[in-house]
């Protein structure tokens, strides 16, 4: 190799603009094939007519969506789906915050309790759905024999036979999954703060709770805004804990747009209505992300 050849290699070795593409090239590659594709395939099908036993293209333009409309089912679960995200990351930033305050005090055994509130969120989701679907069993709840036990009830709870039992317990198992990554998102926030905040709240007498919404909250805001960006994200796409817990039921109660998508486009075999479902998660995603990121850059500019 001549003395040229090696100046050049070294040269495309140290610039930005060659290294750059080849760099990202993985990560594009990896964002078409698995979401570019399927999101334009998911529109294709809900301008066409597509069912499983004729998968051929024909067009229809936006009769599909008109028709999903008209459905009550997908109405509820639209709604159903608004206040899952809302109230489940609601809790979800309360609770954070809590373990969060917990995780970063000093005290023995706090790897341990580390790994505890860690547990949840590193258990497959089926695994501990599963879990939840038999610790709310209509007749052999454990829940429902200590409540018995202790007095409280005299007969079963039917938490996921009941309309407003069956969304609270999803709307719980779904904030106790959550919970752990929001945690550490907070915690790694409140580990940011510089220590002279802290030691200057001290010396001018400021106790727990006024340090807590005077000084870490607001500064924490940008953090637990991306906790709660991530949070949405994942209540709003999530259909294992519905599927498993209440397939939707009763009566339509807990279903989500997840969930009908997937009985709307795979179960009942009508792709382009399960694609038009599942298309309308896209612009609230877009919506909700473009509001919080936005409060979140306001908030770091104040």
């Amino acid at each position: 190799m001549t003395a040229r050849a090696l100046r050049r290699r070294r040269y495309l070795l140290d610039n930005e603009r060659f290294l750059a593409p080849i760099m990202m090239a993985p990560a594009v590659l990896y964002i078409i094939a698995l979401v570019g594709f399927p999101f334009v395939l998911a529109i294709l099908l809900s301008l066409s007519d597509a069912t499983v036993g004729n998968p051929e293209f024909d067009f229809v333009g936006f009769d599909t969506f008109s028709r999903i409309l008209d459905d009550p089912v997908f109405r509820r679960s639209l709604r159903n789906t608004f206040w899952f995200a809302i109230i489940s990351n609601l809790l979800v930033v309360i609770f954070a915050t809590i373990l969060a305050k917990i995780l970063v005090a000093d005290f023995r055994g706090k790897w341990f309790v580390r790994f505890l509130v860690l547990l949840p969120w590193t258990t497959p989701v089926s695994l501990a759905a599963i879990t939840w679907l038999w610790t709310l069993d209509s007749i052999f709840s454990p829940i429902d024999w200590i409540l018995r036990n202790l007095g409280l009830i005299s007969d079963n709870m039917y938490w996921l036979g009941r309309p407003g039992l069956a969304m609270s317990s999803v709307i719980a198992v779904h904030t106790w999954r959550i919970v752990p990554l929001a945690a550490v998102i907070v915690m790694a926030g409140l580990t940011a703060i510089p220590n002279e905040i802290k030691d200057a709240a001290d010396v001018d007498g400021a106790r727990f709770w006024r340090k807590m919404f005077a000084i870490e909250i607001p500064l924490l805001a940008p953090i637990i805004a991306v906790a709660v960006l991530f949070g949405f994200i994942l209540t709003v796409t999530d259909i294992s804990v519905v599927f498993v817990l209440t397939r939707g039921g009763p009566t339509h109660a807990t279903q989500v747009l997840a969930t009908w998508a997937f009985f709307k486009g795979i179960e009942g075999g009508a792709l382009s209505q399960g694609a038009a479902i599942a298309l309308f998660l896209f612009p609230v995603l877009v919506a909700v992300t473009a509001v919080i990121l936005r409060l979140a850059r306001r908030r770091e500019v104040l």
